[in-house]
């Protein structure tokens, strides 16, 4: 016996009488109605699984007219219910309708048992899939609002920020590529998140890649996807993430770290909107919103032959310059007092405030690790603090990046950290020029600067 429940509506009390017989050893609930009057008040109707709906109820009147009328009455009320419309005044034109306006099936009067019984039971199947489906698709909404859903905020009303906010919002309508430069830590994927939210594709995902940290044997399975078998740790068969963002937005992040050989498979699939998963000759097509970010010059890196000039200019239709935070004015006092009340709260420090001369000071130091550096120095300073005002000497700033390196005693992890901010402010931010001159590759750079973000 099946976990269905059948409704059966029909003005021929012996119909209903043998339907009940025949359906009872099938069905869990079987449910009769002589009166189509009583649909309208029949509890839970969006509960019923299939419906078995006479199509004439008065004397004398066979065409069937009535039935169509309940028939939309029912899926005004339960769309996912199926219906099998039952006459013993068959016609074509009548099936036809019947069909176009939602019935599942037509049976005519009388009925062979075995076929009823196959019908109703195709019926039934067909609406427990559509359940399934209809609780698949509400779970992946909740998890595409969960996924998207905004741990920060952009914070600041500096003309520097609201030029960019400005500009965010009208690329944001469009469906262009767009490429966010900006110095580390100015918030460059903040500034993503916020096209994706108030684009036409809010409602489906954001899926964020971080370019420099994928390995470039990895590169293709990461991206576009692979088939079980394809390579030697590939148990499973895996969508890439062109295929998690399709209908969505791909956010690449740190593009200037991928080799010549990745910007060339890259290339391809942002050119023909289609990716082919590693151990496939299967074409996919994915319709994604592209959005790209870089702390470092591009145009430089194509003068000195680290990336496509091709590539560039796909990925770069609309470009939007972070703002570093030193040109931000008093924004760092606004994120300074939003950081100051989140790490309260979150250490049970509870009415800290930083004096005039400590606001200062933030104020004249040149941030170059911008926001990020920013939050992490407040969160130290409530960390350390003893008191309950934060004065200069609360907060612990690194060198500037042009100063010499100090030449008292410091620690290999200092050191190396003035080596690698002092390499890339030589640089213009370019990651691959400031390896070459501290000798380690530039995933090696990569990942010496995620390692000192972390621990800040």
């Amino acid at each position: 016996m099946m976990e269905g429940k059948i409704l059966v509506v029909d003005d021929n009390k012996s119909v209903l009488s043998a339907l009940e017989i025949l359906l009872q050893f099938e069905y869990s609930s079987i449910a009769t109605i002589s009166n189509p009057n009583q649909i309208s008040s029949f509890p839970d109707l969006s509960q019923i699984d299939v419906v078995l709906l006479d199509m004439n109820f008065s004397a004398g009147v066979n065409t069937g007219n009535e039935g169509l009328y309940w028939l939309k009455e029912i899926k005004k009320k339960a769309p996912l219910t199926a219906v099998i419309m039952m006459t013993a005044y068959g016609a074509v034109e009548l099936a036809v309708q019947a069909l176009k306006e939602g019935a599942s099936d037509f049976i005519l009067k009388p009925w062979n048992n075995d076929k009823f019984l196959a019908t109703v039971r195709a019926a039934y199947m067909l609406r427990k899939s559509q359940k399934e489906i209809s609780k698949l698709k509400q779970k992946e909404s909740n998890l595409k609002q969960v996924i998207n859903q905004d741990k920060n905020y952009i914070i600041g009303n500096s003309k520097a920020l609201t030029t960019v906010l400005n500009l965010t919002n009208k690329v944001a309508k469009t469906d262009v590529n767009v490429l966010i430069t900006g110095e580390n830590g100015t918030g460059k994927e903040l500034i993503a998140r916020q096209l994706h939210k108030i684009s036409p594709r809010q409602n489906e995902i954001f899926v964020s890649v971080d370019m420099g940290s994928i390995s470039e044997n990895l590169f293709e399975s990461e991206l576009f996807g692979h088939l079980k078998g394809s390579f030697t740790d590939a148990k499973d068969d895996r969508a890439g993430k062109f295929e998690a963002a399709n209908g969505g937005t791909l956010f690449l992040d740190e593009i200037g770290n991928l080799s010549l050989q990745m910007q060339a498979k890259l290339l391809s699939a942002i050119q023909n909107k289609v990716i082919v998963r590693v151990g496939s000759n299967k074409p996919i097509p994915v319709d994604i919103r592209l959005v790209c970010a870089t702390n470092g010059n591009l145009e430089q890196m194509v003068k000195d032959g680290l990336f496509r000039e091709d590539l560039l200019y796909r990925i770069n239709t609309i470009p939007i310059q972070v703002p570093a935070l030193r040109d931000r004015g008093d924004d760092i006092l606004i994120l300074a007092d939003f950081y100051l009340k989140k790490y309260s709260a979150k250490y049970a420090k509870h009415g800290l405030r930083i004096n005039d001369i400590a606001e200062e000071k933030l104020m004249q130091y040149a941030w170059p690790g911008n926001v990020r550096e920013l939050q992490h120095t407040l969160e130290r300073a409530v960390i350390l603090c003893e008191g309950n005002i934060l004065k200069p000497t609360d907060f612990i700033l690194n060198a500037k990046p042009s100063q010499p390196m100090p030449t008292g005693p410091q620690t290999l992890e200092e050191m190396e950290q003035i080596m690698i901010v002092n390499a890339l402010h030589s640089h213009d931010g370019n990651y691959s020029a400031a390896a070459a001159q501290l000798g380690i590759s530039r995933q090696t750079l990569y990942n010496k600067i995620k390692k000192q973000d972390n621990n800040g």
